[in-house]
This record gives C-alpha cells, structure tokens and sequence, in this order.
C-alpha cells in the first residue's frame, strides 16, 4: 500500500519541508498553448484529474472570441508557428469545436486534440467539420485517443462499461479517414511498461490503426495522479541528483488557457494538471503567464520530475 503524503510537504513555495530551496522552472520558449474547452464530458472516468463528467461547469465552453486575442499574442511574441492542442472535458461537446480548431490552423499551427473518440466525435456535424479541416489541412492535426488500458475489461472499469467498443468504432472512423492518431494510456494497471506497449501493439494491429505502440510520444502512458499519495519535494539539487534539465518539464514550454465558470475573461495556467490550484494561474494574458513556476504540489513531482511525462505531442 503507497504511503499517505506527509502533511508538511509542499505547504511553501520557497522552502521544502526539510528548509531546502524548492526547484522553479523558467519560461523558456511557448512551445504549446492548450486550450480547455469546457469541463463537461459525455462520461465521468473513475480517476479524471480535472473532474470532468456531465454536469461538471467549472470551466465552461471555450469560444472563438476567447481564443482569438491569445493567437493573436502568439503572432505578436513569434515569428514560427506552434502547437495549439485542445483538452476538456470532451473538446467535441463544445459546439464552437470546428471552428476553434480551423481558427489554430488558419494561423499555420499545428493542432493537436484529444478526445475519447466517443459519441460527440461521431455526430455527422463534427464529422462532416473534421473531414474538411482534414482536406483543408493535411497533415496538420493530430487526435490523440484516451484508451486507458489495451483491454475491454481495463478500460472500461475506468469509463464504464460499453466505452471501450464505442471508442474502437470512433477510432475506426478516424483511421477509414487518413487522420494522424495517437494513444493516450495510462500505467495504472499491473504490468510493466514493456508488457503495456506489447498489448497496445497488439491491439493496434488487430485494429489496423496507423500507431506506434512503442514510440512514447504517439502512445503515452501516464502515471497515475495521486494527491494523496506520498511523493518527494523537487529540490534545486534534484535537477543534478536525477540528471533531468528544468528546460524538459511542461512549464518551460507551454500554457493553458480556461474560462473558469463566473469569470467574464479566460485565464492562463502554468499547468493542464493543476487546474484548481490558484498558485498555478499566471495570469490573464501570456505575456503576463510567462514567470517561473515553484514546483509546490505532489504532481510535479509524480507526474513530470520523476515520471518523465508531458501532455504535448
């Protein structure tokens, strides 16, 4: 059984519970800006780490005059084009879906999606709009599915049961339709990392699916987020210790903007895990998000230091 995290960590953004100086990581470089959609989802997941579901309306609908000021921010701070990518909730419930995604890629990004590959995905409007950024567009977007384990019985004990089969026909269509896919998995299930991608391959080729089951950043598997579960502070020695550079966390690199429910403007956040942390919102614009970020919460430990993990493409 994981041990239940020591109350006195992570309580100061400048001090470690043992008085060592925690670890910030510095803006480098925008490489992704995510956008939430909105917090509604068509299913609720046993362990979703923005609590999507619903009902849930923590983050409402994103829509086109909400992201267009901050495109226009990029086209101001840059000369290249970026990686624009959309999370949620399910982005396909969000009706300004389309035209928020040709918005990204009229500018010239790239665009990156993800999505359960369920029911929203597969109404004939969304469809239709999908298969015309895809002639549109070739080449640029990329969705990437949540197929949380290689089995029918593990992904559905954590989206319920029939979803794994409604996710396979979403995805089926995708691969009918020349669309670039990835896998979002998770590393919650008893096997190791190796037996995890050699199920996934396994799948992948039954399905036909044009995926690398071995390439981590086209098949991701995520660890688990665990507030409760004890994880070490990152120190400024850590970076040494574990010989991993600040630069690779996503903070150094990307952003995320939401629309909290009640609030008249969207909001940037440092992080897409750390949604409800108020130490996490760096601002209203991205010039004003750009600062460091103190590394004060168990997911930056898990999730990005020690796991090595990163939600961009």
């Amino acid at each position: 059984m994981n041990a239940p995290i020591d109350p006195r960590k992570f309580q100061n953004p400048v001090r470690t519970a043992k008085g060592e100086k925690r670890a910030s990581v510095f803006f480098k470089k925008l490489e992704t800006l995510w956008f939430n959609s909105g917090s509604l989802c068509n299913i609720e997941c046993a362990n979703c780490y923005i609590k999507s579901s619903p009902t849930a309306d923590h983050f409402v609908y994103l829509t086109p005059e909400d992201m267009a000021p901050y495109l226009d921010e990029i086209d101001e701070m840059y000369d290249e084009k970026i990686e624009i990518a959309f999370t949620g909730g399910e982005p396909y419930l969000n009706p300004h879906m389309i035209r928020l995604s040709e918005m990204a890629l009229e500018r010239g990004h790239t665009l990156l999606v993800l999505t359960n590959a369920m029911k929203p995905m597969m109404r004939p409007r969304v469809q239709k709009g999908l298969l015309d950024l895809q002639t549109r567009f070739p080449g640029k977007m990329t969705l990437r599915v949540s197929l949380d384990h290689f089995s029918r019985e593990g992904h559905d004990q954590e989206r319920g049961d029939g979803s794994f089969d409604i996710a396979l026909k979403g995805m089926a269509w995708l691969t009918e339709h020349d669309f670039i896919l990835n896998i979002a998995g998770r590393s919650m299930f008893s096997e190791s990392e190796e037996d995890a991608r050699q199920g996934y391959g396994a799948l992948i080729k039954n399905e036909g699916w044009n995926i690398d089951a071995h390439d981590p950043a086209i098949t991701i598997l995520f660890p688990e987020m665990d507030e409760a579960v004890d994880v070490p502070e990152i120190t400024v020695a850590c970076w040494g210790i574990l010989d991993v550079h600040p630069d690779s966390m996503m903070c150094a690199t990307s952003r995320m903007v939401v629309r909290r429910k009640g609030e008249d403007r969207p909001a940037v956040l440092a992080c897409t895990l750390l949604w409800d942390d108020p130490q996490f919102e760096t601002g209203k614009t991205l010039k004003e998000s750009l600062g460091p970020v103190k590394l004060n919460h168990p997911h930056c430990s898990k999730f990005c230091v020690l796991g090595g993990a990163s939600c961009s493409a």
